[in-house]
This record gives C-alpha cells, structure tokens and sequence, in this order.
C-alpha cells in the first residue's frame, strides 16, 4: 500500500508502483468520484461529439459505403443521379 499526501495545490503524486501497473502515462485523462467515502479516479477519453455520433450511426447500421466512385457517393447523399457539370466558354 502506498501512502500519497496532498500537496498545497491539492495535487496527489500517483506512486510509480500504481501507475506502472495502471499504465498511466503523462496526459491520460481520470474522472475522479467519491464512492461510499473514498475518492476513486477512473480512466476517461474525451470524444469529440461529431466522432461519437458518427460511431453511433456505425453501430447502429445507419451509414452509406465504401463507394466505388465520387458519383456513387453523390448518388447516395442527394438519392438521385448527379447531373454532370459542363464547361462553358466565354469569348470577349
């Protein structure tokens, strides 16, 4: 068992043994609780909500591809034939 104390800035070193066997490392992120008296830390990750609602949509079935091409792709996100653009000549 490790003792830690807290510091003036209420920081707490996470002894070498601890984090060893956690395998933290500089920059992990932890939500601290306190459960039934004692304060707990549990490692998180941060997801950015666009990342996490396109992981949703994965899971659940709701996502379009791979495309074989750009017109493939263009046929799914408008539901219908893209038109194709043509090059217009302009004379002076």
């Amino acid at each position: 068992m490790a003792i830690v104390t807290v510091k003036n800035k209420y920081q707490v070193v996470i002894p070498q043994s601890v984090r060893e066997q956690m395998d933290v490392n500089v920059g992990d992120l932890f939500e601290a609780m306190v459960e039934k008296g004692k304060i707990t830390l549990a490692p998180k990750s941060i997801v950015d909500r666009a990342i996490a609602e396109g992981l949703a949509d994965i899971k659940a079935g709701r996502m379009s591809g791979p495309f074989d091409s750009v017109e493939d792709m263009l046929v799914s996100l408008k539901g219908k034939k893209a038109k194709p653009v043509r090059a217009t000549s302009r004379t002076r």
